[in-house]
C-alpha cells in the first residue's frame, strides 16, 4: 500500500477512533471526522462510503485479531476450559479498543460477530459438529455465557474472572455430543 494511503487511513482511523470515544456512532458526521483528520471529505469517501461502513470495517479488525489469538478454536469441544481463557485474555488485550467500538447501539456486535466467527472456525475443523443442534445451543451458551460473566465481573480481578469461568465452561463442553474424537 501506498505510504500516502496508509498515512490517511491512519488519520482517519484515528480521528474516528478520539470521536467514537467521546460519542455515539450515530451522532459522529463526516465533516467533523475530516475536520480532526485534516482531510477532505472526498477522500474519506475514497475509503469508506459512510461513518457506519468505517466502524464496521474497525469492529471487524477487532473480532478478527481476536480470533487469530486462539491458537486452537475447534479446542471449544474437547478443550473448552483452555479455549474460554484464550478467548478471553484475547479479549482483554483488545479491551479500551473494544469499549470504543462496541459501545451503546453497537455493544451486542462484539459477541453476536465472535459468535459466528467462532462457530465457524470450529465447525471448519470439526465438521461433524456442524448439523447437530446441541452443539450449536452448547457454543453460544459458552461463547455468550463466558463472555457476559467475563464482563460483568472483570472488578474481581481478570485472572481470577477467567480461571472461574474457563472453570465453568470446562462442565459447559461436557454437554457437547460423543463423537467429536474424529480429527479432521
Amino acid at each position: 500500500m501506498d505510504l500516502r494511503v496508509e498515512k490517511t487511513k491512519g488519520s482517519i482511523v484515528n480521528a474516528f477512533l478520539s470521536l467514537r470515544a467521546k460519542k455515539p456512532l450515530e451522532k459522529i458526521t463526516v465533516k467533523e471526522l475530516c475536520q480532526l483528520a485534516r482531510i477532505n471529505k472526498s477522500t474519506f469517501y475514497t475509503h469508506y462510503p459512510d461513518i457506519f461502513a468505517l466502524s464496521h470495517a474497525l469492529e471487524g479488525e477487532v473480532v478478527e485479531a481476536i480470533l487469530a489469538d486462539i491458537p486452537h478454536p475447534e479446542g471449544i469441544f474437547d478443550h473448552t476450559e483452555e479455549f474460554t481463557r484464550d478467548l478471553f485474555r484475547s479479549c482483554n488485550a483488545r479491551s479500551a479498543l473494544i469499549q470504543t467500538l462496541f459501545s451503546g447501539s453497537r455493544e451486542g456486535r462484539l459477541i453476536e460477530t465472535l459468535e459466528a466467527g467462532l462457530k465457524e472456525l470450529a465447525f471448519q475443523r470439526r465438521p461433524e459438529y456442524r448439523q447437530d443442534p446441541a452443539s450449536h445451543i452448547v457454543l453460544s451458551y459458552v461463547i455468550y455465557g463466558g463472555y457476559y460473566a467475563y464482563r460483568k465481573n472483570l472488578g474481581y480481578g481478570l485472572e481470577q474472572v477467567v480461571e472461574l469461568v474457563g472453570r465453568l465452561s470446562r462442565q459447559v463442553g461436557d454437554f457437547f455430543p460423543p463423537g467429536g474424537d474424529a480429527q479432521p
